[in-house]
Parts: structure tokens; C-alpha cells; sequence
């Protein structure tokens, strides 16, 4: 029985997830790769590839978060970044990402996601690659959109504590950043943001426009969320970029609370 009921469960969000690819209004940046249109031939043979291939590994995608990347050696770099994810197991989720929802989306970059249990499994020198996702939730930035606010607010519960490793490998624009017509140079590491006075606020203004939705009311929402909050790594990796900025409770670096900062 329990087993049927996680199934119906899992129908259940897969369906929210198709409906909130309606509601939620599409977006891409203005970027176009370079090359000439797609011939009749290619358009006959992805037609019969989507009839006859075997799609596993990306029909078994039924997650859609949205986002906020800062590069981390250079934040001022920054992207709204659209998640399609798998969550593999409970410690464990794989995510492609996109510059924006709609078919035209271009692919920009992957991200991992482990829990706080396998974060302190990693040798020291990985850790370094994985940023923290507290604030992302609790400050409301993290939204899965086209969900209600009770189940939006049960997945990202799941995420608290955890981490996430994500390389952006094509520079696609978006805030004020001209992006390349094709994937350029060496992936860049990403990170998250971990206070208040971060992130450029028309990014988030924008994407409250757009998704008719509001992030202060999503951190209201998530308040009590912060009682599941554990010091984390990497909260502090940015500090020297924003020197105004102001953490929220809750989201408490480890270094610091150790006393090792």
C-alpha cells in the first residue's frame, strides 16, 4: 500500500511539473549559436528518432527549479538558471541546465546535487567545488515554479543542508552579459548566493514579473525552515566581492561557527 501511494505521489508532481511548463511564461536569452537552419532531411530524422529511440535518462526528468548562478571567481557574472532535474536517489540528484524554459532553451551547464551526508564523505580539497543552498531557499530565491506553496516548500525542505557542484560551460548572456554564439573556453564554476546584498536585484525583480510571484513572500513562507539549518561550507566564499552583505538566520558559515575564521 505504501508503495502505490508513493506512485500516485510521484504522478501526482510529474503532472504539476508538465502544467508548470504551461503557466510559467517562457524564456531564453536573445543568444543564437551559429549555423544554417535544420534541413527537411533532419527534421524527418529526428521524427523518427522520437518515434523509434529509446529516451530514457531524460524522460526520467520531473524536477524544474529556478535559480540564481554567480561564476565564483567572478560573481559579477551572474545568471538566471533554469534546473531540469533527477533526483537518483535521496542523497543524490543530477540536473541539466538551460537559459531559460522554453524549446528553444539553450543548454548552458550541469549540476550535481548531494545531500549533507555525502558533502562530508568528500576529501577537503573537492569541497571546495560545492556550494551551499541554504540561503538559496530560505531567502526565497530557489523556486520551483508551477507548484503549489505547500509542495514547493516540501521538496526544497528535502534540500536543506545540501549541496550542489555546477559548471556553466557556454557563456549564453542574460543580466547585461553579452553571450557567445558558441560554447567558448573553459567551464566555470559557479556558486551560490549567501546573504542579502548579493544579488543584483532586477534578476530577481524579472523573474517576479514574469512567474507573477513574489520572493520576499517565499522567504516569509519558508521561515520556519530555518530550524533545520546547519552551519554549512562555502557560505562565506563570496564575502570579499560584497562587504555590505547581510546573512539571514540560519545561514551561518561552518568555518566561522567553528571558530576557524
Amino acid at each position: 500500500m505504501k508503495h502505490f501511494f508513493i506512485q500516485v505521489l510521484y504522478g501526482i508532481l510529474t503532472l504539476f511539473l508538465a502544467m508548470s511548463l504551461l503557466f510559467c511564461g517562457e524564456t531564453q536569452t536573445d543568444t543564437e549559436p551559429k549555423g544554417e537552419e535544420k534541413t527537411f532531411r533532419t527534421h524527418v530524422l529526428e521524427t523518427g528518432a522520437d518515434l523509434l529511440q529509446n529516451m530514457g535518462p531524460v524522460r526520467k526528468i520531473n524536477m524544474y527549479l529556478v535559480g540564481f548562478h554567480p561564476m565564483k571567481d567572478n560573481p559579477s557574472h551572474s545568471m538566471e538558471a533554469h534546473h531540469f532535474c533527477r533526483q537518483v536517489n535521496q542523497d543524490f540528484a543530477q540536473c541539466v541546465l538551460f537559459d531559460g524554459n522554453s524549446e528553444e532553451a539553450k543548454m548552458n551547464g550541469i549540476e550535481y546535487i548531494i545531500s549533507e551526508r555525502l558533502f562530508e564523505t568528500l576529501p577537503a580539497a573537492e569541497k571546495k567545488y560545492w556550494h551551499p543552498h541554504n540561503h538559496e531557499i530560505l531567502s526565497g530565491q530557489l523556486v520551483m515554479p508551477g507548484l503549489p506553496d505547500i509542495a514547493e516548500k516540501a521538496a526544497l525542505a528535502d534540500k536543506m543542508n545540501s549541496y550542489g557542484k555546477t559548471w556553466h560551460i557556454w557563456n549564453t548572456g542574460g543580466n547585461g552579459i553579452h553571450g557567445d554564439e558558441l560554447p567558448l573556453g573553459e567551464p566555470k564554476l559557479a556558486w551560490s548566493y549567501n546573504a542579502d546584498g548579493e544579488i543584483n536585484q532586477v534578476m530577481e525583480k524579472n523573474l517576479e514579473n514574469r512567474l507573477g510571484i513574489s520572493l520576499m513572500q517565499k522567504r516569509e513562507q519558508r521561515s520556519d525552515l530555518v530550524e533545520l539549518a546547519r552551519p554549512q561550507e562555502g557560505v562565506d566564499a563570496l564575502k570579499t566581492f560584497f562587504p555590505n552583505r547581510k546573512k539571514l538566520p540560519g545561514v551561518v558559515d561552518k568555518n566561522s561557527a567553528n571558530g576557524l575564521e
